[in-house]
């Protein structure tokens, strides 16, 4: 995707939560960063301050952390998604998880120092607030929700779920990750996939 239509990418999100009209989109797009985190490499690292904050264009990442030398993932963020270790973005302090990309992946970035720039300018700051406040609450439901879920909900409920977010990204990612995303085996995610297609079917 080239960096014109990745950014439209960005706008339209920001617009979900906040409308903008052309002027505006001007003096915030200059603070926007375009690249491609490369399969593997990580967005965030544990011990490390997470300094951007960015919206997947293209691809899927990973969020997880490693305990007593097992990987434990934790979420996804799929395309038109934000991601962000977004504790450590907001607190200063080191995180804890990783964020991994599971395939190449293009993402627009908004750095800290960036957006306490855009905070201050006098035309967009406020919107960019609100923006900013919204995206707070969204991580705060979505935190709230995977609590629920897993206490609420079947491992295949949930994965019917992530179908809906992930889509056709989710066949190009290893399986085993999904499946202790969701606390079973790889064997019984081949199960619950099977009843799903024959559902479907």
């Amino acid at each position: 995707m080239d960096p014109l239509t990745a950014l439209q990418k960005f706008r339209e999100h920001v617009e979900t939560y906040v409308p903008m009209n052309d002027m505006e989109w001007q003096a915030l797009a200059p603070h926007l960063e375009v690249s491609i985190l490369k399969k593997k490499k990580n967005f965030a690292e544990p011990g490390k301050i997470c300094n951007h904050i960015g919206l997947v264009v293209k691809g899927a990442v990973r969020y997880f952390l490693v305990k007593d030398g097992e990987e434990i993932t934790g979420y996804f963020s799929f395309e038109n998604e934000l991601l962000s270790s977004y504790k450590s973005f907001l607190t200063r302090q080191p995180g804890e998880n990783y964020i991994q990309a599971l395939e190449d992946s293009q993402i627009v970035t908004l750095s800290y120092r960036a957006i306490q720039q855009v905070y201050d300018d006098e035309f967009i700051g406020r919107k960019m607030e609100r923006f900013g406040r919204l995206i707070a609450e969204q991580y705060l439901i979505c935190y709230e929700d995977r609590v629920n879920a897993f206490v609420t909900q079947t491992p295949e409920e949930r994965y019917s779920k992530l179908i809906e977010t992930g889509g056709e990204v989710l066949q190009r990612i290893p399986q085993h990750y999904i499946a202790n995303f969701l606390g079973v085996t790889p064997v019984s995610l081949s199960r619950i996939r099977r009843r799903i297609m024959k559902i479907s079917a």
